[in-house]
């Protein structure tokens, strides 16, 4: 069965993130682990980062995933800022490893009128770049599906396929997927039978293997929309019933499956409860 949580809050440092998700009733949680929308974040100290780890141990979080800034984009091709995007999402797996945190959600990016395959083949040449800088690390790029809004590439499962495969690191991706994104992309789980082609369709051009982690959300419009507008579960166009499919699907056991829903403070600990009790 699906392990459950949110996206927990950072705010006065992420060493309150463990506690905060544990009053949410979260087994797993969520982070950025800097201001997502600043270039050149606060850096964490090794105080925080050393009383991060023993708070997380304490609180028995069972996974943490970290997602990456909103501001990078690794389709990109102007060279200034590219080499930012580069140098953040660099810092973000250095983070990331600091902090033992297993699982690093990007967006793919945005071709900005160069085209689809030029951003897939981009995205797969600027993290290999990354990657080969660093060296080994132990944090595993997962890509999130999208919505399809705009420029923005990843919203067909063959994208995700086609840059793992661009790629000479494949072995160090995985994928998450969003549910209101994958559904304005036209991926229907509302009945069992698109439940199960939804499914199927994964595993033959990606493999189930590959994915690795939730992002819960029920979707404002009507599916194939292509608009990334996130409801809260059973109040929006895919309804309750799949995210309960979905954490008690046995071949999605011990999976995180994390709320990125709307009110969050206000309902996520309702939502949660509701999904613990789907797996009974």
């Amino acid at each position: 069965m699906g392990l459950v949580g949110c996206h927990v809050s950072v705010s006065g440092g992420i060493e309150k993130a463990p506690q905060r998700a544990v009053d949410f009733g979260c087994e797993v949680m969520q982070v950025f682990t800097a201001n997502q929308r600043q270039w050149t974040p606060k850096p964490i100290t090794d105080e925080q980062a050393t009383l991060y780890l023993k708070n997380l141990e304490k609180c028995g979080i069972q996974r943490v995933v970290a997602h990456n800034s909103y501001l990078t984009n690794l389709g990109g091709f102007e060279e200034d800022k590219l080499e930012k995007s580069l140098k953040q999402f660099e810092d973000e797996l250095i983070r990331c490893e600091r902090l033992k945190i297993p699982y690093l959600v990007f967006h793919p990016g945005s071709h900005l009128g160069k085209g689809e395959d030029f951003c897939l083949r981009q995205i797969a040449k600027n993290i290999d770049r990354v990657l080969e800088n660093l060296g080994h690390i132990h944090t595993i790029l997962l890509l999130e599906n999208t919505a399809g809004q705009g420029t923005n590439v990843g919203y067909d499962f063959e994208h995700l396929r086609r840059i793992i495969d661009y790629s000479g690191n494949s072995e160090k991706f995985g994928v998450c997927f969003d549910t209101c994104h994958g559904f304005q992309a036209g991926y229907d789980i509302r009945t069992r039978e698109a439940y199960e082609e939804t499914w199927r369709k994964f595993d033959e051009i990606l493999g189930l293997d590959l994915l690795k982690v939730f992002h819960f959300n029920d979707a404002k419009f009507d599916a194939g929309r292509n608009k990334d507008r996130h409801h809260n579960l059973g109040e929006g166009y895919i309804g309750l019933e799949p995210f309960q499919w979905i954490v008690s699907d046995e071949r999605f056991e011990n999976l995180p499956m994390i709320l990125e829903t709307p009110d969050g403070d206000e309902k996520w600990e309702e939502e949660l409860k509701i999904l613990k009790q789907s797996r009974l």
